[in-house]
């Protein structure tokens, strides 16, 4: 069966997500939150199941660069199926989460439509088309961010992620227009080739070329030092949107910036390792530092967020080098996407519960909350790297791609280093935030937890673990999906 995978993803995508509205609109029976929620995750968990299929009947390339618009490519389904992960995660949880908001139809249209987003974004070889799937993915997420309207402080969020998006569009949409004007084509591939060939007095248009693609995708990976939005925006909007935002919307990021950024700088003669290796280390060092400090949970896991993002960059940074690099980088994407949404799934459950995110609060959580509690010191300690977690093995192929590109490069072993001693210092956030759970005691009576939101942070809980035990496949599935220019 042969059959072009983005297209009727975002075909299954688009009716449903376009349908929710108009049914909810003329009918005159309200239709549930639950019944929209439950719609919405059958059908991201379809589409899910069109891609694995298609990679089953060896439908897929591992061939990143090709002369089209979109490429049915093993790299593009592996971000897809970690983006989508996230958004049925994020999707069911919100049936408990926004039980009680107007509007369901319209929130979970709005999941959708930036699903598809994302899934444009992963297969993109053109950069047209990566732009206006950008925007796609982006213009729901902001409406999304503010769907309490009449919380401030979600409006504060989400007006804030507005300016920050559309200052990383524009820098994109500059960017694109320097590469047409060198190159007469916005395909990837013949941008690539015309950089290799590039005439000398071209090469610093060039240069400024990949600087703003960089500092466009920066923003929307939140690597320092354009992660200034990401707290706020985190805190302000709707827990289960967080999700969505820190652990989908970010690995579209680096999905773009290895088809554009990584595989475009191979043909372009810069030391670009070094660059990204000082980005990495800043903003591992910076996102850790500031999460020390933080006494809400959703801002902890925000500042969290920015140094998962500063380890995800090893590996770029080391691709020149070392055979591992991107495949360690996709590896660490599809375990983070897991544990990040998983913690701020969890976030959701106490927020239904107790209704609050302060950390203080938590007090006596592994009592009040057990299962709750439970999943969310696994999803910590996941994501902090402690072993027998599958955040430890994507940390661990991370630092082992740096030290073998210190066969190259004299700075691959102290990156790796530097990785060790941020991972280290996570832990004393995350300590902080299991010790209340569990060493600090509460005179607050135990409290119901919500049930759908119980389901997905166990399916978490089984992926974390599961994989932990048993990395292979997903380390198998990271290297044939990693791109061969």
């Amino acid at each position: 069966m042969d059959f072009n995978t983005p297209i009727l993803v975002t075909i299954i995508l688009a009716v449903v997500g376009l349908l929710m509205p108009v049914i909810d609109a003329l009918r005159r029976e309200r239709i549930s939150n639950k019944a929209y929620g439950i719609a919405a995750s059958v059908t991201l968990a379809i589409v899910i199941g069109v891609i694995i299929f298609n990679i089953l009947t060896n439908n897929t390339s591992n061939i990143i660069l090709t002369n089209s618009v979109l490429s049915n490519d093993l790299f593009g389904a592996f971000f897809s199926i970690a983006m989508l992960l996230v958004s049925i995660i994020s999707t069911i949880s919100s049936i408990d989460y926004m039980r009680k908001t107007p509007n369901p139809a319209v929130y979970y249209s709005l999941m959708l439509l930036s699903s598809i987003g994302m899934v444009l974004i992963a297969y993109s070889t053109d950069l047209v088309m990566l732009i206006a799937a950008w925007e796609l993915m982006s213009i729901p997420t902001y409406v999304l961010a503010a769907f309490k309207k009449r919380d401030p402080s979600s409006n504060e969020a989400a007006i804030k992620y507005f300016i920050f998006g559309a200052l990383s569009s524009g820098l994109l949409i500059y960017g694109i227009s320097l590469v047409y004007g060198i190159s007469g084509s916005t395909n990837i591939t013949v941008v690539i080739q015309s950089l290799a060939h590039i005439d000398e007095s071209l090469s610093f248009i060039a240069l400024l070329a990949i600087v703003t693609f960089a500092a466009g995708f920066g923003f929307k990976m939140a690597l320092f030092p354009f992660h200034m939005w990401l707290p706020d925006t985190y805190e302000g909007s709707p827990t289960t949107v967080s999700s969505l935002l820190a652990a989908a919307t970010k690995k579209a990021g680096f999905a773009a910036a290895i088809r554009v950024i990584v595989i475009g700088m191979s043909a372009f003669s810069v030391e670009w390792g070094l660059m990204f290796a000082v980005v990495a280390v800043l903003t591992m060092t910076i996102g850790n530092l500031a999460a020390l400090t933080q006494k809400s949970l959703t801002r902890m896991l925000a500042y969290s967020s920015v140094a998962q993002a500063g380890y995800i960059l090893i590996g770029l940074s080391v691709a020149p080098y070392s055979d591992l690099g991107i495949s360690s980088a996709m590896f660490h994407v599809m375990n983070h996407a897991i544990m990040k949404s998983s913690a701020f799934i969890a976030a959701a459950a106490a927020i239904v519960s107790i209704s609050t995110v302060n950390i203080d609060s938590f007090k006596g959580l592994g009592r009040r909350m057990p299962v709750t509690a439970i999943v969310l010191t696994i999803s910590l300690l996941a994501l902090a790297g402690v072993p027998p977690l599958n955040g430890f093995w994507s940390k661990l192929y991370l630092f082992t791609a740096a030290i073998d590109a210190s066969s190259t490069v004299t700075w691959g072993s102290y990156l790796a280093l530097a990785g060790v001693l941020n991972s280290a210092l996570s832990l004393g956030y995350y300590g902080w935030v299991i010790r209340k759970m569990y060493f600090e005691p509460s005179t607050s009576e135990k409290v119901k937890e919500p049930r759908i939101i119980l389901g997905v942070l166990i399916f978490t809980l089984i992926f974390m673990v599961g994989f932990g035990i048993y990395p292979t496949p997903l380390i198998e599935f990271s290297s044939l999906a990693s791109p061969i220019p």
